[in-house]
């Protein structure tokens, strides 16, 4: 479809002050025409593409009406409505199937590579070996530890099937899919046969307790999958069930490493330290200074 650059100009300036009236950040419209227009962020901010005189992009305008009408009034998130965020150096295409991966969680790769660093055991090995993603979701922390670990072999496990078929065509469109093993079902289940084996373990399990999820922001607790979010009475309950499983996994010197909410720093560090096999525990902040991330080695 082809439209003239001030149609999309004025229907632009339109929406924008439609964000703000409904305390929508005008950013969000800005990465709307990015993904649907083409259109990078310089020449939306200059508005250099008013002199076009044919324009193609993916919608009409009647369409975008509606898309922008459903991220104001319904709360969905805009990255549902274009089908795809931006996550590292990655496109990764996400759906109400899965959770939208967020710009924090992109440290845990960061702090992968800080881990190996720091490991008892020979860097070589760690890097070269087997990774767990544990509810992998969209597959972009799976992304993530192939685009870096580029000699290792990343198993990535979801218990819902559908988010799996999001994160297999993630990695086929990264020219990952044959870095990245997928299995279905629920944390250490599928990888029965990884005993003692894995050099790390990453994840970022739910871990919202279940009665803050209506609190939440509703473009979250509306539109994004409660199983990806909710985890038990106090947050926790995906967390102890993969600390507790981990060292069976894991290798001596491997790493554990997981994502949690503000508030659950203490608590993980007080389930690494009374499950008895693990050494190096740290907690890492993330941007925002928010305790976001526990670490550990397996004795």
């Amino acid at each position: 479809m082809v439209i003239s650059g001030i149609e999309l100009w004025q229907w632009r300036e339109q929406a924008r002050a439609q964000a703000i009236d409904a305390g929508v950040p005008p950013e969000e419209l800005d990465w709307l025409l990015q993904e649907v227009a083409g259109l990078d962020p310089l020449a939306l901010r200059l508005g250099s593409y008013k002199t076009r005189s044919q324009l193609p992009i993916g919608y009409s305008l009647a369409q975008l009406n509606e898309l922008w009408r459903a991220r104001l009034e319904e709360h969905r998130p805009v990255q549902y409505l274009v089908g795809v965020t931006p996550w590292r150096n990655f496109s990764v295409r996400v759906s109400p199937e899965v959770l939208i991966p967020r710009p924090e969680t992109e440290y845990a790769i960061d702090l992968v590579a800080r881990a190996i660093a720091h490991s008892p055991r020979p860097q070589e090995e760690l890097a070269a070996g087997h990774w767990a993603d544990l509810g992998t979701g969209s597959g972009a922390i799976a992304l993530g530890m192939a685009d870096l670990l580029t000699n290792a072999t990343i198993h990535a496990v979801d218990i819902s099937e559908s988010a799996l078929a999001i994160a297999r065509e993630n990695a086929r469109r990264a020219g990952l899919g044959d870095r990245i093993l997928f299995y279905c079902g629920s944390w250490f289940e599928p990888l029965a046969s990884m005993g003692g084996q894995l050099s790390g373990i990453v994840s970022n399990p739910p871990y919202i307790p279940s009665t803050q999820i209506a609190e939440l922001q509703p473009e979250v607790a509306e539109h994004e999958p409660r199983q990806a979010l909710d985890g038990g009475a106090d947050g926790l309950d995906c967390i102890r069930a993969i600390v507790a499983g981990a060292p069976a996994y894991l290798v001596p010197g491997g790493i554990l490493l997981f994502e949690m909410m503000a508030g659950q720093a203490s608590s993980a560090r007080h389930l690494l330290e009374t499950e008895g096999s693990y050494t190096g525990i740290e907690i890492f902040s993330d941007l925002a200074g928010i305790e976001r991330f526990a670490l550990a080695y397996r004795r």
